[in-house]
This record gives C-alpha cells, sequence and structure tokens, in this order.
C-alpha cells in the first residue's frame, strides 16, 4: 500500500482532523512502520493455527454487579465548569458539513 500525501488528507478528512506538513511527515512515517510491520506477518505461516478469540482461558470473568455510593445532582455539578444547574453544559465540538469550522471553544 502506498502511504502518500491524498491518504493521510483523506484519513484526516474522515476523522475531522487538520495536520501540519511536519505532522503529515511523521504521520507518513508511522503509517509506513505500521504496513511495514503487518507485512513482516503476512509472512508467518499459519497454517493449522486455530483462531484465538482472547488471551485466557478464562470465560466470563465478571466482578459481582453491587450498587455503589452515589452523589447528589449539587455535589456532581459543583465543580463543573458551565451548568445551567440541571445538566452539565458543554461547547459543541462537532460541527455540521455545511458550517464553517471553528476552534473548539467558539461555541459558547
Amino acid at each position: 500500500m502506498d502511504v502518500n500525501e491524498k491518504l493521510i488528507d483523506n484519513l484526516a478528512e474522515l476523522a475531522r482532523l487538520e495536520f501540519s506538513v511536519t505532522e503529515k511527515v511523521e504521520i507518513k512515517k508511522d503509517l509506513q512502520r505500521m504496513i511495514a510491520f503487518i507485512d513482516k506477518l503476512n509472512e508467518l505461516d499459519t497454517a493449522g493455527v486455530e483462531p484465538q478469540l482472547s488471551m485466557s482461558e478464562e470465560v466470563d470473568v465478571l466482578r459481582e454487579d453491587v450498587p455503589g455510593g452515589t452523589v447528589s445532582r449539587n455535589e456532581a455539578l459543583r465543580n463543573a465548569p458551565m451548568t445551567d444547574g440541571v445538566y452539565f453544559k458543554v461547547p459543541k465540538i462537532i460541527a455540521n458539513r455545511h458550517d464553517e469550522r471553528k476552534k473548539p471553544g467558539e461555541n459558547l
């Protein structure tokens, strides 16, 4: 697989990220190393090797579901940076495709 700027730009668009030129160079190196590692793994002869679903032989090891202590709404909201008294308020960080790209914190 060829790791080029078009691929990195496409991945950035899908992830809704923006990278500087320097970051793109580093990402390209990282992706090339990952692909080389997978290619190396593909050289292994896995004929006759059963697929493994888990690293452990244990099945359904779960803790007992015991209710614990709770906090009141007022206690939970006490240290919140923004609240309307009932809910936590957070800045909008996901914009519609039709919205202009805004920096985090602009929609407060």
